[in-house]
């Protein structure tokens, strides 16, 4: 019997309508023939609210008590879920993320997942029972709740995928499937019928709200095809898999805006081997995500970094400098948010010369400043002013012909 996983974001789920809608596509999924898993995030706008109530109460609050409280949208979107299938005669049971064998690290709030044993899920697919699974969460060593991060469902549902060996792993979310660039920012923005893992994974750590980044790399790493799909129609998604050679026959194949960037600059540290190095152990242990990096040569003993932290990191980021600089010798840290990342993506950039030139040449025409610069194999991104981002991200989608794609 085929078996399948299901990932249905928090607006398939938002109210009892949608929930009803997404069980009676998931009871013919198994109509037809399939052992189906689903994976669920918190309705749309709980986990927002969740977090808005606890800073109401502390302005700092614990990690481990955020996981604690968090984890309760998704299982209030597992039970509901049960609850919709058997009023229509539909078998099915609820698990938390421990519950399904999600072994995490200790980590709160970016937990990442070690282990999953999914003896207890095929053990109640085997008696032909839907299984419902929270994602987002799991629990570590000790026994204790853990989340996965913005975005964790997605990774709960390709771990899933990949530890039972499933046939398919469909990620349902209110678009249905992956384009060129936002088409709510870009008109003319195409959907594509399939893109690379590689090119899936730049996209989504740019700023691409479709997936998550890491579940992306996880499905990378264990060879999980997946496909992203509209919980709302049944139009055909965009399928993520290995590249192919014909994939580099494109040069860019998408552009991605992360608007939720800060521009972080340490200036005057001493101009010395390990200087550096201190910075960025600190901001590791601290558990910060640095981005695009650029340091500028030494001048009378001191030099100045200048790198990105996701905006909700910046208050971390600077509590974790002071005593950093303080010991290597003296060095200032200031914070600029009001930025954004402008990412174009493709494979074809490997074999094909001139994209920076036509990116850096339609800014200029639009009159867009260009504030830092980082590039990969298959990446360029620039820092741009907030206030420019939308403007940048049209330009580029027109400079490389996207919507002729």
């Amino acid at each position: 019997m085929p078996r399948i996983v299901q990932k249905y974001g928090g607006t398939s789920v938002g109210d009892v309508e949608r929930i009803k809608k997404v069980a009676e596509r998931i009871k013919a999924a198994r109509e037809e023939g399939n052992e189906v898993v689903v994976v669920l995030s918190a309705r749309a706008g709980l986990t927002n609210e969740l977090i808005a109530r606890a800073k109401g109460l502390c302005a700092e609050p614990s990690e481990r008590e955020l996981d604690q409280l968090l984890a309760i949208g998704e299982q209030e979107s597992v039970a509901l879920m049960a609850m919709a299938l058997h009023g229509i005669k539909v078998p099915a049971v609820s698990y938390t993320g421990a519950q399904a064998g999600i072994f995490t690290d200790g980590v709160h709030t970016k937990a990442k997942i070690r282990t999953v044993d999914p003896k207890p899920v095929v053990k109640d697919l085997d008696l032909g029972r839907v299984v419902i699974v929270a994602g987002f969460q799991g629990i570590d060593d000790d026994g204790q709740i853990t989340t996965l991060g913005r975005g964790g469902s997605d990774l709960t549902a390709v771990a899933l995928a990949g530890a039972l060996k499933a046939d398919v792993c469909e990620i349902y979310t209110d678009v249905d499937g992956v384009y060129t660039a936002d088409p709510r920012v870009v008109k003319n923005a195409r959907k594509l019928p399939e893109i690379s893992y590689d090119e899936m994974l730049e996209l989504a750590s740019s700023g691409s709200k479709v997936m998550q980044s890491r579940s992306v790399e996880f499905a990378k790493k264990f060879g999980v095809v997946f496909e992203v799909r509209s919980s709302f129609n049944h139009n055909p998604g965009t399928i993520v898999k290995e590249e192919v050679a014909y994939m580099e026959q494109v040069v860019v194949r998408g552009i991605a805006a992360d608007k939720d960037q800060a521009k972080v600059i340490v200036s005057n540290i001493p101009d010395k081997p390990g200087s550096a190095a201190s910075v960025f152990r600190g901001l590791a242990d601290a558990n910060v995500i640095v981005d695009m990096i650029v340091q500028t040569a030494g001048r009378h003993g001191v030099a100045n970094l200048t790198f990105t932290v996701p905006e909700t990191d910046t208050a971390r980021a600077v509590k974790a400098l002071e005593p950093v600089l303080a010991g290597i010798g003296g060095g200032q840290v200031t914070m600029h948010q009001h930025i954004a990342k402008i990412s174009v993506v493709g494979v074809g950039m490997k074999t094909h010369s001139g994209v920076a030139a036509t990116l850096f040449q339609a800014l200029a025409g639009a009159g867009i400043n260009i504030d830092l610069i980082s590039t990969s194999e298959i990446k360029i991104s620039v820092v741009v002013d907030l206030d420019r981002a939308d403007d940048a991200v049209r330009v580029a989608h027109a400079a490389f012909g996207l919507d002729k794609l």
